[in-house]
């Protein structure tokens, strides 16, 4: 600490230089100048949680003490959650395919299914003991997400928006609601005799098929199986057959029984 009594700064330089001066103490600094003193409370983000009561003089920092209050936490941990995304909390496979299903039901049905946006899932996130950055792995994406299914309507979220359908074969294959629409990626083999196509959210919304080759590699997309089985299978059967000459490519696929292999 300086008590300086005479400064001055030549022009065009940055700095200045100081003429005449003692040494001071803190102690005599806020003595001497008691209304630059403040006291205010620093929650924000900075890549990690920063949350601390700091005492100034002036632009000078006396000291910074951390805060423990779980709101204080609370608000830096939201506000790192807002600019960089929930992808700071642990997703797994059936956590992201569950908000991808809410959100589906959301788009075809509305009321009571309600959004699963960012703002939406932050708004009843539960942040429990979390008190940095690292913390937020440990909260799963999912949980927080079935949070926020609607009640009694949740006890039919399997059957509006089914996780897998069972196609003719037999399998039970992954629908995929990542996109605009519900996708359902089966090899063609697997669906002979299929004349409806399926359908979900309560029979409103069709499954497009991507239909595999099979070697799985995708040979047509439909939203319309009827229509498939008679302008686009003759031409798909007559690219394939040749190709995979050991598995069946029947004339008439309709009345063929499906096959997994």
């Amino acid at each position: 600490w300086l008590a300086v009594a005479v400064a001055d700064r030549e022009p065009g330089r940055s700095h200045g230089r100081v003429r005449l001066a003692a040494r001071a103490t803190e102690e005599l600094a806020r003595q001497a100048a008691p209304a630059l003193l403040t006291e205010e409370d620093d929650v924000r983000w900075d890549g990690d949680v920063v949350a601390e009561r700091v005492r100034r003089l002036g632009a000078i920092t006396l000291s910074a003490t951390p805060l423990r209050t779980p709101s204080a936490l609370r608000a830096a941990l939201l506000a790192g959650l807002r600019a960089e995304g929930l992808h700071l909390l642990r997703w797994d496979a059936d956590g992201v395919r569950t908000r991808e299903r809410m959100a589906f039901l959301h788009r075809a049905l509305g009321d009571p299914w309600p959004a699963v946006d960012d703002e939406a899932l932050l708004a009843v996130i539960d942040l429990g003991d979390a008190r940095r950055r690292a913390d937020l792995a440990r909260i799963s994406g999912g949980q927080v997400t079935r949070l926020l299914l609607p009640w009694p309507a949740a006890a039919r979220f399997d059957a509006l928006a089914p996780d897998r359908l069972e196609v003719p074969s037999g399998s039970r294959v992954r629908v995929d609601y990542s996109g605009p629409e519900p996708v359902l990626p089966v090899k063609v083999q697997e669906v002979f005799g299929w004349t409806d196509t399926p359908r979900v959210a309560d029979g409103r919304v069709p499954v497009v098929l991507h239909l595999l080759s099979p070697a799985g590699r995708p040979t047509a997309v439909t939203g319309d199986l009827a229509s498939f089985w008679r302008t686009g299978y003759p031409r798909v059967r007559a690219e394939l057959r040749g190709r995979y000459p050991k598995h069946r490519w029947p004339e008439d696929p309709l009345t063929a029984p499906p096959a997994r292999r």
